[in-house]
């Protein structure tokens, strides 16, 4: 099936991820090129394995050897050994730097803030790893820290790891503040009334029947 296509894909993008919180240089670039390529790609490696074995799959543009036998053993086993590894290893890093991640605070200014003692990994790591124990795993534990900051952004709210934890019996029902939309004409704030559009002057003074088309009211 093309999807495994996909799932290896996300599983390569992972990695490069994982590989950028722990600092290995060359090797995140290399795992990001060969997650593009397979989304890309029109051909199942399934078949192409199938049929080439590893060869084949070193085959494909973008595609080493190193990462062509991890993409073997997916095929196989349906999961790929190193990555489980990294995955526990840095199970805590990932929850912070994606908790960060959610504050639109990139890893490279993680790093950079942790090395001035204005952000520390450890000062989150007692939360992170509570909030893993909690979710089961690192997927859940992301999913719930963006459902948290949807709710929460929507309604200027600032929040931490720990909102997760307080937010976590009603995570479900969870939702952001609907963004109401209001009508403007020219710039102009406009009001309804009796099913008739009216422009509402700056100054406060006579509303104005909108007698335009109603194709030009702005809703923002």
């Amino acid at each position: 099936m093309v999807s495994n296509n996909h799932k290896i894909a996300k599983i390569l993008k992972n990695l490069a991820e994982i590989l950028d919180i722990k600092g290995i240089p060359f090797k995140p670039t290399a795992y990001r090129r060969a997650s593009l390529t397979l989304e890309k790609l029109k051909s199942d490696i399934q078949e192409i394995y199938q049929k080439d074995g590893l060869k084949g799959l070193k085959s494909i543009n973008g595609i080493g050897d190193g990462i062509a036998q991890k993409m073997a053993e997916y095929l196989q086993k349906g999961k790929i050994s190193y990555y489980e590894k990294l995955k526990q290893e840095t199970a805590i890093r990932q929850i912070v730097t994606h908790y960060f991640k959610s504050k639109g605070i990139s890893l490279n200014e993680l790093k950079k803030n942790a090395k001035k003692n204005q952000i520390v990994y450890s000062r989150f790591t007692k939360p992170a790893k509570q909030l893993l124990e909690l979710a089961g795993d690192i997927e859940k534990a992301k999913k719930a820290i963006d459902k948290v900051a949807n709710w929460a952004k929507s309604r200027g709210l600032d929040y931490a790891i720990e909102t997760v934890f307080k937010k976590w019996p009603e995570l479900k029902n969870l939702k952001p503040k609907p963004v109401v939309k209001k009508p403007f004409y020219e710039g102009h704030p406009m009001r309804q009334k009796d099913n008739r559009w009216f422009v509402v002057p700056e100054d406060g003074g006579e509303w104005l029947e909108f007698a335009d088309q109603e194709s030009k009211i702005e809703w923002k």
